[in-house]
């Protein structure tokens, strides 16, 4: 569970950061607003298997909810998912 938890958290951490430093400049600069409809429907739907996995991971390793929600939060700052996913990696590491 803990290495699905990681990878998806991952895969949703680069699709918000393709959402903001592709797509939307492409809409909002060269006018193509097709890349943020896409990308943001593709983001959406990875967000919320991120929940529900984030969640799931929860219960089995019995997580704070302060934990849970720096998790959550922390989806939605640029960058901090990968932050969070080394922290993770290296608690974890000897489990």
């Amino acid at each position: 569970m803990l290495n699905l938890y990681r990878k998806t958290a991952l895969i949703e951490g680069i699709s918000y950061l393709i959402l903001l430093f592709i797509a939307m400049p492409l809409k909002y600069i060269f006018n193509i607003p097709e890349a943020v409809k896409y990308f943001g429907w593709i983001h959406g739907l990875l967000f919320i298997v991120f929940a529900v996995i984030l969640l799931a991971a929860a219960i089995q390793y019995k997580w704070s909810l302060k934990r849970i929600i720096i998790y959550f939060i922390g989806s939605v700052l640029p960058f901090v998912p990968f932050y969070l996913d080394k922290k993770l990696k290296k608690e974890y590491e000897h489990h």
